[in-house]
């Protein structure tokens, strides 16, 4: 008998463990992209290397015949510090000239640790800043609150797995996340669509590339066959809208952009976060795909909306085929396809879905009394959120948690069934930013 108890429990304990590692089966590939971030200096060319996992995009160097071009300079000083320390160690050549792929800080916060006695050159695109120009115009804020919950600022570590293409960061506590501006601001600017510049007997071209931004540009290194591709390219699905908040990231530009990078003869790409990519063969490849996934979502969504599907209808619609799908360099750690599709549907037409029910809907504490009243009364409405979070119908539970909020914001009880449901919901996330913003919201709401 007690033979028989212990086989049993063996065979409870398996299938524990199995639905366990099933139900974290996103956890650990999210885990797995943590390779992505290895610290290591890349050598790409034999003039060529690239800073990885020092700071939460990567750093590059290009090495010419008096001095040095930084193609972007990471986030925070501290790290960009420590990158330059091991530039200094291959060349003690000066930095002549600092490129900005775009405007983002992440790319440009480290920057007074490649500035010397001689100020270098720092070339930018013409439109270099123009995402955040129309929120400080207008004075909004609030994308801060959401750029925090997605990065998960707030989250214990043991939560935060990575940023999907970025590994783990913290702003310094009562500190700035990013360094000073002071002498940083580009000096030079690409106005065109490409320009060949000369610095420190290097011939580098800027080609003008929007895509996770409307400054975008990529630098293309003729004599190494070096692409850097800023944003518009790293080891993740795009992230053709960003769930912080973003004006209008066009997914059409965002193709053509890749398709420009694309018909380049490249040896090694350069991505603006994760590991570069090496040899002719691979990159053509990795391009060709990428390229071929952002044009997919963009037309397969523009097909799915000229026979009148809404949205939520498209989102359903527009499935990436296997063949990209399956691609490692392709899987959702970032962006997601879903927003993609959502992305081009309001960058084309806007709010209204076409669904005239849609045109003035009813308060989220309207149509929230309404659904209590078909449930049966609030408490009853409590228990199907309650059913739903013990049946693991997650998504629902917290939908239904949403209208009981509308009802009574200080509801505990409403609370509690939806952040034990986003936690639920983000154990089995694999974009980190969805996840990070599923586990800030529910800290928010238990605290």
């Amino acid at each position: 008998m007690k033979k028989l108890l212990t086989t049993l429990c063996l065979l409870v304990l398996g299938a524990s463990s199995i639905q366990a590692q099933g139900a974290n089966d996103a956890t650990q590939r999210l885990r797995n992209q943590n390779a992505q971030f290895t610290e290591q200096i890349v050598k790409v060319a034999d003039h060529v290397y690239v800073a990885v996992g020092y700071s939460v995009s990567n750093v590059s160097m290009i090495i010419g015949d008096d001095g040095v071009v930084i193609v972007d300079t990471g986030m925070m000083g501290e790290a960009a510090n420590r990158i330059a320390k091991e530039f200094r160690a291959i060349t003690d050549k000066p930095v002549k000239a600092i490129i900005y792929t775009h405007s983002h800080r992440d790319h440009t916060g480290g920057a007074p640790a490649f500035l010397g006695d001689e100020r270098p050159q720092i070339w930018a695109h013409i439109n270099f800043g123009s995402e955040a120009r129309p929120w400080k115009a207008g004075g909004l804020t609030y994308q801060n609150v959401r750029g925090a919950r997605q990065a998960g600022f707030t989250l214990p570590p043991e939560q935060r797995i990575n940023n999907g293409v970025a590994p783990v960061r913290y702003p310094k506590r009562g500190g700035e996340v990013f360094s000073s501006r002071a002498g940083t601001n580009p000096t030079h600017f690409l106005e065109n669509d490409r320009q060949t510049i000369n610095i420190a007997g290097l011939e580098l071209e800027l080609v003008a590339a929007p895509g996770e931004t409307n400054d975008g540009l990529f630098v293309w290194d003729p004599a190494g066959r070096v692409l850097f591709a800023g944003d518009n390219f790293y080891r993740s699905f795009p992230n053709l809208y960003a769930i912080r908040g973003t004006p209008n990231r066009s997914v059409r530009l965002w193709a053509e952009s890749l398709g420009k990078l694309a018909a380049y003869d490249a040896e090694a790409l350069v991505g603006g976060h994760t590991n570069p990519i090496k040899g002719a063969a691979e990159v053509k490849q990795v391009l060709t795909d990428y390229h071929s996934a952002v044009q997919f979502i963009h037309d397969k969504t523009v097909e799915g909306m000229n026979k009148g599907l809404m949205p939520d209808e498209l989102v359903e619609y527009v499935q990436l085929p296997e063949d990209l799908a399956s691609k490692d360099y392709l899987q959702p750690f970032y962006g997601h396809p879903e927003w993609g599709v959502r992305s081009v549907f309001n960058g084309y037409l806007g709010w209204f879905d076409g669904n005239p029910s849609n045109l003035f809907r009813l308060s989220p504490k309207a149509e929230a009394l309404r659904v209590a009243k078909l449930a049966g009364g609030t408490d009853k409405l409590l228990q199907s959120a309650r059913d739903a979070l013990a049946a693991d119908d997650n998504q629902w539970a917290a939908q239904l948690a949403d209208h009981l909020l509308a009802i009574n914001a200080d509801d505990k009880d409403a609370k509690q069934v939806k952040a034990n449901a986003l936690t639920k919901l983000a154990s089995d996330m694999v974009n980190a930013t969805a996840r990070n913003y599923y586990l800030t919201v529910a800290r928010e709401l238990r605290e």
